[in-house]
């Protein structure tokens, strides 16, 4: 018994070990996202906003800012007086469509009358794209002309079109052995050029202007040609165009430039030789 108690307290004692295992970097929780958010969208309104500047004009931006800045009171019901279409039209300050008293005289305050203003500049844009869609349609006619036969397409190797400012420019010029005027006579070519652009501006009304150019003489020349060349190749142009079919009614001007505009840098190069026919803007 007492050996038995002797072995046992000889025995090496039982020791555990606890390990307490920390992970570092524990949960703190997503605040830091939604700041990261926060900025990340602002910075995209500031570029937003940036661009913005740059790429509108003046009165675009101005526009924006009375979107959200407007002057005139928005009612629940869209329309410009007390009552649905109560204010008849917005088309004008000074004759309304219905009445033909205008808003401001008949609601003349501050706060209810028409803004015609803004209007009229809205009617004038309108307009002026759909001239300028009609001009690239018109251009468009012209161009595909030249599939329809091989004559047409020689023809059309003296044509180049461009859409301006100032209306549709059909420039008609002198190739090397192939010009548009023996001296003021037109040649076949000129007249097959004149019979295409009489049938296509005949879809529209517009008014027509045609400008005379011509290449450089040399210094030599006693009396330099240049002024009234260019003047009689463009009445002797409209005269074909009238001839043809054109109204004399919608020629608008007609102008000489002698060689004072040459196209290349050869002044003296026939390409210089040159009538434009402009179907002019209906705001010119």
């Amino acid at each position: 018994m007492g050996g038995v108690m002797v072995g046992q307290s000889n025995a090496a004692p039982v020791i555990i070990k606890r390990k307490k295992i920390i992970v570092a970097g524990g949960h703190h929780g997503g605040a830091w996202k939604v700041a990261y958010a926060d900025f990340v969208t602002a910075m995209m309104a500031f570029f937003m906003l940036m661009w913005l500047l740059n790429a509108t004009t003046e009165k675009q931006r101005k526009g924006i800012a009375d979107y959200f800045n407007p002057t005139i009171p928005v009612n629940r019901i869209s329309g410009g007086g007390e009552g649905a279409f109560g204010g008849d039209s917005v088309f004008s300050e000074q004759t309304l469509a219905q009445s033909g008293t205008g808003a401001s005289t008949q609601h003349p305050t501050e706060a209810r009358q028409a803004r015609g203003e803004s209007g009229g500049a809205s009617d004038a844009e309108a307009q002026k794209r759909a001239d300028a869609a009609q001009l690239e349609e018109m251009e468009k006619i012209l161009t595909q002309r030249g599939g329809e036969s091989m004559t047409m397409e020689r023809a059309l190797r003296h044509v180049v079109t461009r859409v301006t400012e100032e209306g549709l420019i059909v420039e008609l010029f002198d190739l090397e052995n192939a010009p548009l005027f023996d001296g003021l006579e037109p040649t076949p070519v000129t007249r097959e050029i004149a019979a295409m652009l009489v049938e296509v501006f005949d879809l529209v009304n517009n008014l027509v202007a045609i400008n005379g150019h011509v290449r450089s003489y040399p210094i030599t020349l006693i009396e330099n040609p240049v002024w009234p060349l260019s003047a009689d190749r463009a009445h002797a142009m409209r005269k074909l165009l009238e001839t043809t079919g054109l109204a004399s009614a919608r020629v608008q001007h007609i102008s000489g430039f002698a060689d004072q505009k040459p196209v290349t840098a050869d002044p003296m190069a026939v390409r210089n030789n040159r009538i434009e026919v402009i179907l002019l803007r209906r705001d010119r």
